[in-house]
């Protein structure tokens, strides 16, 4: 089937309409208690796109309770063997019904197709495979603490896991929760954005499918003032792990301390790509475009800030202008197209109020600036000259394509200038000098630093950062660790 027809058929968009998408509650598809539905809107044309069911706190409370009974049921009692096996089930039925949810994926958030398959689904299944894998390998250690005694740890589930997920990865970063919670024996309730939440209904479904018990994963739709505050508040919620902002981030580590549940917060970012003269330049500025315009922008790692010696400042400002300029903008479902919209019209504002801001600060636009075509929520790709390091534009998290180069003297310089923002989740250095990649990397503030390439990660490799880029780990071995306890045993042996 050829992929474009496939995502323009207006019979598929009409289906998708036509349902009313309901939360999964243990395991059955239903209507919020309240009755209450909200609309999900397609971002490049500004119409709505389906009606979904608002989980209220009573919903919460009973995907709670689902979720507690299927983990103190059949779920804690399978072997993780068999917990492994299922999730290579699911794998297998998200491979299956790829078409449908890279487009409802696109449909919903605005991303482009090609990159959904390039990225995103690759993505998903790694990270299901992955955790599928480590299910039975979840080990304790056996400690020979005196020689009268067996003394030994185990590592246990925590329990009911609060998943609360953005909206600008929805499948990605949903399965980077979903698969290793479930991997290590946890039960998880799902709160998708309330702008993007067809994938996470619809992973849902094949998860039953696949042959989770009820209850094991549940899903309910809704706002982050109710459903997801019902969620962090409630008392049988034992971890809550969050990738948002970092405002509703502070508001969950206030609500977690109810019951003092674990918390891991996956938050912001103000990346710098830091550009030293020694530099394969032609590599460093298709890198930096791919860094900052990927996803339209719309990535907590994107390397926003572009910091360039001033011995090159220029070339890079031009030759960045002349990459946004080439990027092919438009219908997202089209495979030709490098990018979409911003997720809602609110974004959108978001962005261009940025870009306001930092005409008015003094900075230069270099190209874009400005909003694309009049339907949906596109905003051109914009490259800013000529901003300082004090500048809010390079202090702040925008969250759209928006580059802004800051050149700088030397190292010392540098450092300071990418080290000097309330954020510290990622970082880029370009330089044909090892003992610099070095030197900088040790001394940057970042949980990860990505040298002479920018912005791949990997399900092995932990995730994260520290101030206002959240706390915690995802990824590899950490997110074990983020869905287990230790459990010290003590058999005495002596007589």
């Amino acid at each position: 089937m050829n992929n474009t027809s496939y995502y323009r058929d207006r019979d598929v968009l009409n289906r998708i309409a036509d349902d009313t998408h309901r939360l999964l509650i243990d395991g059955h598809r239903v209507a919020a208690a309240s009755g209450r539905c909200f609309e999900t809107l397609n971002p490049a044309t500004g119409e709505v796109l389906a009606k979904v069911a608002e989980a209220g706190a009573e919903d919460v409370d009973a995907a709670v309770r689902s979720s507690r009974a299927a983990f103190e049921g059949a779920w804690s009692h399978m072997k993780a063997s068999e917990r492994g096996a299922l999730l290579l089930k699911l794998a297998d039925l998200i491979r299956r019904d790829e078409d449908e949810l890279v487009q409802l994926e696109s449909l919903d958030s605005g991303k482009p197709v090609s990159a959904i398959r390039r990225q995103d689904l690759p993505a998903v299944l790694d990270t299901l495979t992955y955790y599928a894998g480590m299910a039975d390998k979840i080990n304790g250690q056996v400690i020979p603490a005196r020689p009268d005694a067996l003394t030994y740890t185990v590592r246990e589930p925590l329990g009911v896991v609060g998943a609360i997920i953005p909206w600008n990865f929805p499948l990605m970063i949903g399965m980077w929760k979903i698969a290793p919670a479930l991997a290590c024996g946890c039960a998880v309730v799902l709160k998708p954005a309330e702008l993007t939440p067809l994938t996470a209904l619809k992973i849902g479904e094949l998860a039953l499918e696949a042959g989770l018990p009820a209850g094991v994963l549940n899903v309910v739709p809704g706002f982050g003032k109710v459903a997801g505050q019902a969620l962090v508040d409630h008392p049988d919620v034992d971890k809550v792990t969050f990738t948002g902002s970092p405002a509703v981030g502070r508001q969950i580590l206030r609500g977690a301390a109810g019951n003092l549940k674990r918390v891991t917060l996956e938050l912001g970012g103000k990346s710098a790509n830091i550009v030293f003269p020694d530099a394969d330049v032609d590599m460093a500025v298709k890198a930096a475009g791919s860094g900052i315009f990927f996803n339209t922008g719309q990535v907590c790692s994107a390397g926003s800030r572009i910091l360039v010696h001033e011995s090159i400042h220029d070339a890079v400002v031009e030759r960045l202008a002349a990459r946004a300029q080439s990027i092919r903008i438009g219908d997202p479902q089209d495979t030709s197209t490098a990018m979409g919209p911003l997720v809602s019209e609110v974004q959108m504002e978001r962005v261009l109020n940025y870009i306001d801001i930092g005409r008015k600060e003094g900075a230069s636009v270099v190209t874009g600036g400005t909003r694309h075509g009049a339907a949906g929520y596109f905003v051109e790709p914009t490259v800013f000259a000529g901003v300082r390091h004090e500048m809010r534009i390079s202090q702040e998290e925008i969250f759209g394509p928006v580059a802004a180069v800051i050149p700088f003297k030397d190292e010392e310089d540098a450092l300071c200038i990418a080290n000097g923002t309330a954020y510290s989740l990622a970082a880029g250095v370009w330089t044909g000098d090892i003992g610099r990649a070095h030197r900088f990397t040790r001394r940057l503030k970042a949980g990860t630093v990505w040298v002479n390439t920018y912005g791949p990660t990997d399900i092995r490799l932990p995730w994260g950062g520290a101030r206002d880029s959240g706390f915690g780990r995802e990824h590899g071995d950490a997110a074990i660790d983020n869905f287990t306890e230790p459990k010290a045993v003590w058999i005495n042996t002596g007589r």
